[in-house]
């Protein structure tokens, strides 16, 4: 019926340098022309002409869990897991159980932190297996 693709993703945080250095410095994400010029909002590729739009404001009634995340998905995981290592990123469970990682029932791993404002971020494989 409609032709829809993804286009952004807009998050509020406290701290706009703070939430800023954690996705280009923890996910490598690359920063781009914030069109909107204003200086409380900060603009981010995911690839394929997705974006992130961070906004800095009042995000204090915001509440989430682990089963409302931000998915993304990688070739290399077992590095990506040692990078989260090296930036003390505790690492969780598709559960939010601490210190462990999922494997889904088609092999494809999983693994789930949060950002400084506790927005939950999944990293996965998919895409990597044969079977892809």
């Amino acid at each position: 019926m409609f032709d829809l693709i993804f286009d952004h993703y807009t998050i509020k945080v406290r701290n706009l340098d703070a939430s800023a250095t954690f996705y280009k410095k923890v996910l490598g994400l690359k920063e781009i022309t914030n069109r909107t010029q204003k200086s409380y909002i900060r603009w981010f590729s995911m690839g394929d002409g997705s974006e992130l739009h961070i906004v800095e404001g009042d995000s204090d009634r915001i509440k989430t869990n682990v089963g409302v995340h931000l998915a993304l998905r990688l070739k290399n995981f077992d590095e990506f897991l040692s990078h989260l290592s090296r930036h003390n990123i505790n690492q969780h469970n598709s559960k939010g159980i601490r210190d462990s990682i999922t494997t889904r029932a088609d092999g494809i791993r999983q693994v789930y932190f949060q950002d400084p404002d506790g927005y939950w971020i999944e990293v996965n494989e998919a895409g990597t297996l044969s079977n892809e």
